[in-house]
Parts: structure tokens; C-alpha cells; sequence
């Protein structure tokens, strides 16, 4: 199960923008799809590079994912020309947050590590410079898609382990932090 809060800002450190948006609940048994307890009949089709068009009761939705923070589980996507801000919640955050517990594992960062293999496309910063929480570090190409990687904490850069026009693996470091 996801939880998926969606609002028109950005996500806020200290938790979601379910006081200013929507939450849903998205479940998938067996082939089923789910949001907030109606079954999903709709369809979703590729257009592009991080390009979509959805069919849902009866509407059309062009979707386009501008940013996306994977270690944060957030999403920016312009929808029909309207800016939409994600943060999904899986099974963990929920259980953690039931226990009175924040999953703070993105709080202190040590190094940044290639979410898949792709192309360094550029790196936006150098060693020893300061970064803080949502700074854009590098921009790494995979399957033709952009994908902005950004700092999920506030640091220093000590060491970058990749150049632009490097190929990289799922899992590689790219960059240490002090």
C-alpha cells in the first residue's frame, strides 16, 4: 500500500501537505489497482521521456513529471498545465509513523549512490562546496529520461567519484559528503 499526498506546493521537511491537498490510498491485489478503495479502470500510456496520458471516469490527464527524489519519495508533475507536488508514504513509513516513529535514514547523509545505471549527463557541484537539502547535485540519464539528483540532507561535498559523460552503475557512489 502507498499513501500519497498531493497538494500544489512543494512537500515542506518536516512532513506532507495533506492539510493543504489530497491523500489517497493506492493498493494492489493481485491485478488490481486501487485508489482510496475504488478499483482503477482507467488507462495510462507512455508518450516520451517522462511524458504521460491517463484516462480516468471519463477525463483526460497529460502528465509530465518534472522532478522526481527518489530517496524522498517525492514527486513535481505538471498535470493538464496544473503544478502538482507528491510525497508517498509505503508500508514502512506508515508503520513507523503508527509507532511514533520518523524514518529518519535521509537525515545525515554520507554519500549519494546511482538510483540505476545510466549517464552522468552533468554534475552541478564541486568538492567542498556546501550543500543544503534539495540542491540539484547531478543529472544522471537513464532509459532517455533525465533524472535530477538532488541532496536529501545538508552537507559538504569531500569527494565527487563521477565526471560528466561517465557511465554508471545501479548503487555506485557517486559523491561523498564530510
Amino acid at each position: 500500500m502507498l499513501k500519497i499526498a498531493v497538494s500544489d506546493a512543494p512537500a515542506t521537511e518536516h512532513g506532507d501537505d495533506a492539510s493543504t491537498g489530497h491523500v489517497f490510498e493506492i493498493n494492489k491485489e493481485q491485478n488490481n489497482l486501487s485508489i482510496s478503495g475504488e478499483t482503477f479502470d482507467g488507462d495510462i500510456t507512455t508518450l516520451g521521456n517522462n511524458h504521460f496520458h491517463a484516462i480516468w471516469k471519463n477525463k483526460s490527464y497529460n502528465i509530465e513529471v518534472l522532478e522526481r527524489n527518489v530517496a524522498e519519495k517525492t514527486f513535481h508533475l505538471l498535470v493538464n498545465g496544473q503544478h502538482i507536488h507528491t510525497k508517498a508514504k509505503d508500508e514502512l513509513d506508515l508503520l513507523l509513523e503508527g509507532m511514533g516513529l520518523q524514518n529518519t535514514s535521509i537525515a545525515k547523509i554520507n554519500n549519494v549512490k546511482a538510483p540505476m545505471p545510466g549517464l552522468i549527463q552533468s554534475v552541478a557541484v564541486a568538492e567542498g562546496d556546501t550543500i543544503q537539502k534539495g540542491d540539484t547535485l547531478l543529472v544522471l540519464v537513464a532509459m532517455k529520461m533525465e533524472n535530477t539528483i538532488k541532496s536529501s540532507g545538508n552537507g559538504v561535498v569531500k569527494t565527487l567519484k563521477v565526471v560528466a559523460g561517465e557511465i554508471v552503475e545501479k548503487n555506485q557512489v557517486l559523491l561523498e559528503f564530510q
